[in-house]
């Protein structure tokens, strides 16, 4: 298997275009002679103790070069997430052991004040005139002949955090040059193709389904600083962009913008990504007329699901491998098969309901320093990725959530994503996101957090009739609140941060921050929850002696 570093040095006399970025355009040939300057300049500051670099920028022309530079070093590249502040965020750079910080202006002021055991003069700023001075006594020099093997770490990469504090995902190059191998196994991206990457190159998404198999193939990398929907298919014709990829969201943020006679004048033809919605790729392939290929991975890749022709509305696809199962984490047995009535109403929730779960060999080469997140992914030599999910008869896999979303109402435990995917339905609802508050008597609630298209206008009664006539709707899954929020809370990869709104509960009607509604106990209308009726709900918990979980 060769390194990733094998892939670079593949390009260095190749004079197709290798990055696109604004007004700038790079070949092989240049952007490998900026990979060695680099090389160089971080062989000259290396100290000893872990080769880790960390990457604190947005996606820039930079970001890839530091890649190429850490794969010929047999160094390895921690991906710093933006979204993290003060303590969180210098627990990353410092459980990592960064020796090096490459970042840019805009992102200095989050990293003032963090001890950081980092002197000054080893955080570079790229757009800092005194980076150039910096780089310039390293200009043309070789590319280094140091050794690198397939088992060296390459990436550090931190999971998204939606469940729980983020986790450095240890990628070796032999996994990495598999995956991006594999991924042009499903693309077929030639030299001649474009990858578009918007969505941010310190996550895997973006490493492992947009840059490496673009590097591998000797095709042109496009990219924008950070994903806008409005720039979207500007981009796309700008760049002659052909492929692009995706994760979480960014479908339904490009579906919410005016459509208009050019949607099918353009490039592109294909799309890989993971998490979206089901209606958002079918209107994305009807509105723009790219094939988009959805599947279910992780950063760790412990787990692959992959679509297939004719598969059931709702589903995730098929299993990969036929070691993948859903097991039920307090026994380790395979649940039962979904079941489900003619209208698609899953009938047996609590029972088929598990956690997908890896019973053969799995990709996972485990955290950076965390023995107890390792084996807690490993229990009884199994891979458990911390999602559930129920699977039918025929075999094919239903997302169901995180481990953290259960709900349980009356006595029934559900998961959430179901909901999701069924008031994503509702006209006018670009994000919808299912979630547990608590009943004041015992058990939980099921609220809706609602993000709509700019102009759209929520009715209520209109709310209540569409959720009356889903047959697939649970009697138990009936929102009890509804919530309307500007935008949902999102990790950077567009994934809905629920354990936000799970925390928050009823307290953005306390701060007078958006609307919220509330549907009475057995009624089926929903009525405005205001303050007298938060105040009221407030009550009610303390008369039980329940307040402490109220707020």
């Amino acid at each position: 298997m060769a390194t990733f570093g094998d892939h670079v040095r593949a390009r260095a006399h190749d004079d197709n275009t290798a990055l696109l970025f604004e007004d700038q355009r790079w070949t092989y040939r240049e952007w490998v002679a900026e990979v060695a300057t680099r090389a160089a300049l971080w062989k000259q500051m290396r100290l000893d103790g872990p080769a880790h670099i960390g990457v604190l920028l947005e996606n820039i022309p930079d970001f890839t070069m530091w890649l190429g530079a850490a794969a010929v070093t047999a160094s390895t590249v921690v991906g710093i997430n933006p979204t993290r502040r003060g303590a969180e965020l210098e627990r990353d750079i410092t459980y990592t052991e960064c020796q090096l910080i490459v970042t840019q202006r805009s992102q200095l002021p989050l990293l003032e004040g963090l001890e950081l055991g980092i002197a000054a003069n080893r955080i570079l700023v790229v757009d800092d005139e005194r980076y150039a001075d910096q780089l310039a006594p390293f200009v043309g020099h070789e590319l280094p002949t140091d050794e690198v093997n397939e088992s060296d770490c390459f990436l550090l990469l931190f999971t998204s955090g939606t469940s729980g504090a983020p986790k450095a995902v240890i990628t070796s190059h032999s996994r990495f040059s598999f995956v991006g191998g594999a991924m042009n196994y499903i693309i077929h991206l030639e030299p001649t193709d474009v990858t578009y990457i918007a969505m941010p190159l310190f996550h895997s998404n973006a490493l492992f389904s947009g840059w490496a198999p673009t590097v591998i193939a000797g095709a042109a990398t496009a990219l924008r600083p950070r994903f806008s929907a409005s720039a979207f298919m500007d981009d796309v014709r700008r760049y002659g962009a052909t492929y692009f990829n995706y994760v979480g969201r960014p479908l339904a943020y490009i579906l919410a913008t005016p459509e208009s006679s050019e949607d099918k004048n353009h490039s592109l033809r294909i799309g890989f990504g993971n998490e979206g919605a089901e209606i958002d790729i079918l209107r994305f392939r009807e509105r723009f007329g790219v094939e988009l290929i959805d599947g279910y991975g992780q950063t760790e890749m412990g787990a692959s699901i992959t679509r297939v022709p004719n598969m059931p509305a709702g589903s995730l696809g098929v299993a990969v491998s036929p070691a993948l199962k859903v097991l039920n984490p307090e026994t380790s047995e395979e649940c039962p098969p979904a079941v489900f009535d003619d209208h698609g109403r899953l009938l047996n929730a609590e029972q088929a309901t598990g956690e997908i779960t890896n019973t053969g060999q799995s990709a996972f080469e485990g955290y950076w320093k965390n023995d107890e997140a390792n084996q807690e992914r490993l229990r009884h030599g199994y891979y458990w990725t911390g999602d559930l999910a129920y699977r039918d008869a025929d075999g094919f896999f239903y997302f169901a959530g995180r481990t953290a979303e259960w709900i349980r109402v009356d006595g029934e435990n559900f998961a959430a994503a179901p909901i999701d995917r069924i008031v994503s339905r509702f006209p006018g609802v670009v994000l919808a996101a299912a979630y547990a508050v608590p009943d004041a008597d015992i058990g939980d609630r099921v609220m809706v957090a609602l993000q709509l298209k700019e102009g759209a206008v929520f009715d209520p009664r209109e709310f209540s009739a569409f959720l009356q006539v889903q047959p697939d709707l649970g009697a138990k899954w009936m929102p009890s609140y509804v919530r309307l929020m500007n935008e949902l809370p999102l990790t950077q990869t567009n994934k809905v941060l629920k354990r936000d709104l799970t925390k928050d509960k009823w307290q953005s009607v306390a701060r007078a921050e958006g609307l919220m509604y509330a549907r009475p106990d057995k009624g089926t209308a929903f009525e405005v929850f205001g303050l007298a009726q938060y105040e009221a709900l407030r009550q009610r918990f303390a008369a039980l002696q329940r307040e402490g979980i109220f707020s």
